[in-house]
């Protein structure tokens, strides 16, 4: 046994990840002093140190973090801060975000294809009719498939979207309650103009529903209509501006290691309600207006805590606590910060379309944003998730016929100006990210080129991804990441990739063919480009390997590049509040190690707030859980990520600790112990596409 190993035998027979050894005062000092002599003989003086093994935040709300409130934080209430936006130069008002005055229905404006012929209200009236009669003759008639059906009544659909849009939605509402296709409640908010109705419309006007578009739109109805289609092997000819170099290598690392925060998912929500039911039947827990199974209103079967709960998302004083965790959990500090840090998208809570709006998203926008430069202060990359949008989910590409492609053009410019103004990115890279739905491409002090993506446009609730289905880059996003990878292959500069809607894993997330792409896109600049990707949006702890010649042969070999499924601060749903720390060669942007904390969310109920706040604990280093044959010299890379899955294959006790992992250690993860859960799992580590994911076992 060398050094090293002897080094982390020591440390790990005791739990001891690398800390200062002044933070130890509650272990034996003997074990601490021999571990870290070991260590320090055994480390390169370039790797990183964190902070002590956990952090408890002090009793009470960080008032100077706000300048002024509508109501002040307490015990028993979440704060309400009156924020001023200085890129809007608007006061959000308090109605907006006040737990007793959440509105029921979106104000924001609504658009809608424009009609083939203008024609009469009492002629528009009678078209509607007609159609509800011969949708209704189409359903009942039997003889034809599902399928068959869903797009036959697609057909009539859509004349009506061609002639009277403003009618579609009405009509849409209507045909869900007859048919009972979900509860009356679920049919107005998925189909009235002010929450998805009229984006249907427009799909329905465009979209080509007898051919593929109309496959795809059945089987998001229902996957009993059509099924999924097949993917579509994406052409490659002619999509690269140059050939894959031959023999294409990573740069040597340099040697000298820097911190980087990985946060996502923060799901702020100012509308979190202390006291309300925690463990509500359905819909986001810990609101006004929600109750358990079997209780009716005013019962509580499980107050909401101060500090969050597993059915909610992030009150502000949990938001608060994590990054107020990560300077002495990270050993980093104002005058010592991280070298950057990466956001993975998603800051808006999971309310109902009806209560969602564009101020509602603005508001968590500059509200988190300007929490993360208070707290972090180093260079932060961002990315918009899917829920940072109004309606949710939905961005429109550039082509989008009848001057459509614009309708979200609010969001990017307020994005790029917030993070603009907070110096994350220049002015060059501001005009991007108004031009290209939020993304960015950006060479950063270290000389990384970090490319941010808008994910939406794979993702399958963008209901505005439904039309044109054989072309897997509508929006030209993926273009973009091309242009972007060939500058940086021609600059001999590393990439660090950012999204939010990750493009595999069990594949039921985003749509094929985009994803598909994308892989393609991969395949060709790694290894010698792209160094990491970097996703969120589960709010899991997962990472997934992209293989080359489209995973035809996996194996070590062939493995290219990861990408990092980044652990959330919500604790939505069942899980506990996370974050992640990266040990990052400086010369060749990989990865050496990733340093894991979450808090325990089932501790929060017994959380005397005038005592004191929640702990945030160290829960694991990936390079000491996963300990394969691999030189300590050797990056987090894709070969090392197919060597574990290789290791867990041998041992299903290790996809048990990842599974544990998975869930940032909540007690709410169900275990996975069994051979076929663990061969499921290790398939979708394998999986970077949808069409591997879903070719994976079921367990």
């Amino acid at each position: 046994m060398d050094s090293k190993e002897a080094a982390d035998a020591s440390c790990s027979a005791h739990n001891l990840p690398i800390y200062p050894i002044t933070m130890y005062s509650f272990y034996s000092l003997a074990v601490v002093v021999a571990c870290y002599t070991l260590l320090t003989l055994s480390r390169a003086t370039s790797e990183p140190v964190i902070g002590p093994p956990a952090y408890t935040v002090s009793a009470g709300f960080p008032t100077s973090v706000f300048s002024s409130y509508y109501i002040p934080p307490a015990a028993t209430e979440e704060p309400q801060p009156a924020l001023h936006d200085p890129v809007l130069n608007i006061t959000y008002p308090l109605n907006l975000t006040n737990p007793a005055t959440i509105p029921d229905t979106d104000d924001d404006p609504i658009f809608y294809p424009q009609p083939a012929v203008n024609v009469s209200n009492a002629t528009a009236a009678a078209l509607v009719q007609a159609a509800i009669a011969n949708i209704t003759t189409i359903i009942r008639t039997p003889g034809s498939s599902n399928c068959t059906k869903c797009q036959n009544a697609l057909e009539v659909a859509k004349s009506v979207a061609e002639v009277t849009p403003q009618n579609v939605p009405d009509m849409l509402v209507s045909l869900c309650e007859k048919f009972k296709f979900t509860s009356n409640a679920s049919c107005v908010e998925s189909y009235a103009a002010t929450n998805f109705g009229a984006i249907w419309t427009q799909v329905l006007a465009f979209a080509n529903v007898s051919g593929l578009d109309g496959k795809y739109i059945c089987n998001h109805l229902s996957s009993t209509f059509c099924s999924q289609p097949a993917t579509l092997p994406s052409n490659t000819t002619g999509l690269f501006p140059k050939s894959k170099p031959a023999n294409a290598t990573a740069p040597k690392p340099s040697g000298k290691r820097v911190k980087v925060l990985h946060l996502s998912d923060f799901h702020l929500d100012p509308r979190y309600a202390v006291a309300s039911e925690a463990n509500c039947s359905s819909g986001l827990c810990c609101r006004p207006g929600v109750h358990a199974t079997g209780f009716t209103l005013p019962q509580v079967q499980l107050p909401a805590p101060l500090y969050g709960a597993f059915k909610c998302d992030t009150p502000y004083y949990l938001g608060l606590a994590a990054l107020q965790s990560i300077g002495p959990l990270t050993g980093t500090s104002a005058k010592d910060p991280v070298a950057w840090s990466i956001y993975t998208g998603d800051l808006v809570s999971h309310d109902t379309q009806n209560q969602l709006s564009r101020a509602y998203v603005e508001y968590a926008e500059y509200s988190i944003y300007d929490m993360f430069k208070a707290y972090i202060g180093s260079p932060i990359f961002a990315v918009l998730g899917n829920h940072d949008s109004n309606p949710e989910a939905i961005d429109a590409p550039h082509s989008e016929p009848d001057g459509l492609g614009q309708q979200f053009s609010w969001n990017y410019d307020h994005v790029a100006g917030l993070w603009q103004q907070n110096g994350w990115i220049n002015s060059t890279g501001a005009a991007q990210a108004r031009l290209h739905y939020g993304a960015y491409s950006v060479k950063n002090q270290y000389g990384l080129r970090i490319i941010t993506l808008n994910t939406d446009f794979w993702y399958k609730s963008n209901f505005l991804n439904y039309y044109n289905m054989t072309n897997p880059d509508v929006s030209g996003m993926q273009a973009f990441l091309i242009q972007e990878l060939q500058a940086a292959e021609d600059a001999g500069e590393r990439v660090w990739i950012l999204g939010h809607v990750l493009t595999g894993w069990d594949g039921s997330n985003p749509l094929p063919n985009p994803t598909d792409l994308f892989y393609q896109i991969v395949d060709r600049y790694s290894p010698h480009v792209i160094a990491n990707i970097f996703f969120g949006h589960t709010h899991e702890d997962e990472f997934m390997i992209y293989y080359a010649n489209n995973a035809s042969d996996i194996s070590r070999a062939n493995a290219l590049a990861t990408g990092w499924i980044g652990p959330s601060v919500t604790p939505l749903t069942n899980l506990n509040s996370g974050f992640r720390l990266y040990e990052v060669d400086t010369g060749s942007f990989d990865i050496y190690n990733a340093y894991t904390w979450y808090a325990n969310v089932s501790s929060f109920q017994t959380i005397d707030p005038a005592v004191t706040g929640p702990t945030y604990e160290f829960e694991y280093s990936t390079r000491d859980t996963y300990k394969i044959d691999w030189p300590a010299s050797a990056p987090l890379n894709a070969t090392y990520w197919h060597s574990v899955t290789e290791a867990m294959e041998k041992d299903i006790s290790l996809v048990s600790t990842f599974n544990t992992f998975q869930g940032k250690s909540s007690s709410m993860t169900p275990n996975c112990t069994s051979e076929a859960c663990a061969k499921a799992k290790i398939c979708y580590m394998r999986s970077g596409s949808v069409a591997l994911g879903l070719s994976c076992p079921k367990g």
